[in-house]
């Protein structure tokens, strides 16, 4: 191969590396099997992340479950909150609920970031999807979504004994405080809502429409994608703005 050839290939090559360094405004179909899609709008990088069906914690849900996992999700934010690029964070909620210990996990990690966060509840956000709702910094839900609070719950074996009612009082009471810290309603309000009796069939707590959910101050705004989207932009500007003053 002659001088020129070579210098002909360094250049070709060079062209593919930064074609495929370079950031494209859509992620790849991959991330829309997963329900995660990063895009631009405004200029600014804004991920989506959906949370979705049941969320799956130390065990494994059946095949037919939509599940969520929270070791996929849990990841994905450490790598969102890390990153120079993504700017906003979107979170869709339409879940029953599931794994307590792993959906506030789920939760903490969210309430603890520094990259602008909104959550949009879609359909439902029943049972722990209530503490991932309002763990973000503004929380929207369209009005005909709805909210299911009660206490908590445990299926299969439990022993009849004291230690497993104090065991679902401390748990009771990590919701209640995450969701209190996290919201405009007290501890009480929520407690209250949890104990309702006479709305749900064979079982205690509260269905709240969208209206209804920020009535009680668990949500902050009745709104949809462009409420969420343009909360986010004008987090993402502040805070732009803070750092040219600084």
């Amino acid at each position: 191969m002659n001088e020129q050839a070579k210098i002909n290939k360094q250049n070709n090559d060079e062209q593919e590396n930064e074609q495929e360094n370079s950031s494209p405004e859509v992620s790849s179909t991959s991330d829309f099997e997963t329900g995660s899609i990063t895009v631009s709008k405004d200029g600014h990088f804004i991920h989506c992340l959906t949370i979705i069906g049941q969320i799956e914690g130390h065990y494994i849900l059946p095949s037919q479950n939509k599940t969520t996992k929270y070791e996929h999700v849990i990841p994905q934010l450490v790598a969102i909150e890390e990153s120079k690029e993504i700017e906003g964070l979107l979170i869709i909620l339409n879940t029953v609920g599931g794994d307590v210990e792993a959906g506030l996990a789920i939760a903490e990690l969210l309430s603890t970031m520094t990259t602008p966060t909104a959550s949009l509840v879609l359909g439902g956000g029943h049972s722990i999807g209530v503490p991932l709702a309002v763990s973000c910094k503004k929380s929207f839900i369209v009005p005909s979504a709805t909210m299911t609070v009660h206490p908590v719950r445990m299926n299969g074996l439990v022993l009849g004994v004291p230690q497993t009612l104090s065991y679902f009082e401390k748990m009771q009471d990590r919701i209640v405080n995450f969701v209190a810290n996290n919201s405009k309603i007290s501890a009480s309000d929520f407690r209250k809502l949890m104990m309702k009796t006479g709305e749900l069939v064979m079982d205690v707590g509260t269905v709240l429409d969208g209206e209804g959910a920020v009535e009680a101050g668990l949500i902050d705004e009745l709104g949809g994608l462009s409420n969420a989207l343009d909360f986010l932009n004008c987090a993402i500007e502040s805070d732009n703005d803070a750092i040219h003053r600084d």
